[in-house]
């Protein structure tokens, strides 16, 4: 799950309402992070109390450089890039600033289709940086790092060896907010005034896409959405985008671009809350018969959203 969608809310990531991952980011953007946050990149980590930030050490500075410019490589650079920064990572003296740099390129490592491999490296990095140093729960919940290693492992289906009840309990969150979004329904109005039910939508195959105008990732894999709508909705398949946002700013960004799927508004937050959305673009794939078969945690390639509309059916 990138960063660039899981930067919350109204505030430094204009999108939504505070949520636990917002205090995150309230509490651990500091000093030795703000070039990150200037790029879209801060971390949302807590930290114990009376710990204080170190500095960067020349090596992890190299780190930090790197990671700023990740977006802007080419897809093969990138997936290289991010091994290597896996590994750079993994070799650095246990200190706050290394589990931050290891979430921080978890975070970015699921924009897109980077290989199996590296997000092999990224998720063994992220596991031993808190297998050195545990963080503290966030009150009743755990700590964001260890729900990112549990989102790379059932959604990207790396391996993970973590014995910490943090990520347990992690585990079984991601487990709660699927069975959740399984029971989930809808009924929104599109920027034309339609109404759509996804109940009222079965018999078909439905591809429901969070996203808002600020998200970069969210911008970058709508031409692919919608190739694949123009491709398959002769055979039944829709795409509704979801946004949070006021109608003139969707209108404003979709003026720039020709996008025919619909485009549903949540302006109360109450199908992103449903949906349990705290971080964006996340898609969600529904079979014939209602039946959530496949999701997206990020950005998805054309290529990986064929695989996951393979899952229902459609090829």
């Amino acid at each position: 799950m990138a960063l660039g969608n899981h930067l919350s809310l109204r505030t430094m990531n204009p999108g939504r309402i505070l949520s636990s991952k917002d205090y995150y980011i309230r509490a651990v953007v500091v000093v030795a992070f703000l070039v990150l946050t200037v790029a879209a990149l801060s971390i949302p980590l807590p930290l114990r109390a009376g710990t204080q930030q170190p500095a960067l050490t020349k090596d992890e500075q190299a780190v930090v450089d790197q990671l700023k410019k990740l977006r802007s490589l080419p897809d093969d650079v990138r997936a290289r890039t991010t091994r290597q920064l896996a590994n750079d990572i993994r070799k650095l003296p246990m200190t706050v600033n290394k589990f931050q740099l290891a979430t921080a390129l978890a975070n970015l490592s699921t924009e897109g289709d980077f290989g199996h491999d590296a997000l092999q490296e990224v998720a063994t990095t992220l596991a031993d940086a808190l297998r050195e140093q545990p963080l503290p729960m966030n009150g009743d919940q755990p700590a964001f790092p260890y729900i990112e290693l549990a989102t790379l492992a059932r959604y990207e289906h790396v391996e993970v060896s973590l014995d910490n009840p943090q990520y347990t309990a992690a585990v079984a969150r991601l487990a709660a907010d699927d069975e959740a979004r399984q029971h989930a329904g809808f009924t929104l109005t599109d920027l034309q005034g339609k109404s759509w039910s996804l109940q009222e939508l079965r018999g078909n195959v439905v591809l429901v896409n969070f996203w808002a105008t600020w998200c970069q990732p969210c911008r970058k894999e709508m031409p692919d959405l919608d190739a694949l709508y123009k491709r398959f909705k002769g055979q039944g398949f829709i795409v509704l985008g979801i946004s949070d946002e006021e109608a003139a700013k969707v209108n404003q960004l979709l003026s720039e671009r020709n996008v025919t799927y619909p485009i549903l508004l949540d302006p109360g937050r109450k199908v992103n809350e449903a949906f349990r959305i705290e971080g964006i673009p996340k898609s969600f794939v529904y079979d014939r018969k209602g039946k959530l078969v496949a999701q997206a945690v990020d950005m998805r390639t054309q290529k990986q959203f064929l695989e996951l509309l393979a899952q229902a059916g459609l090829h």
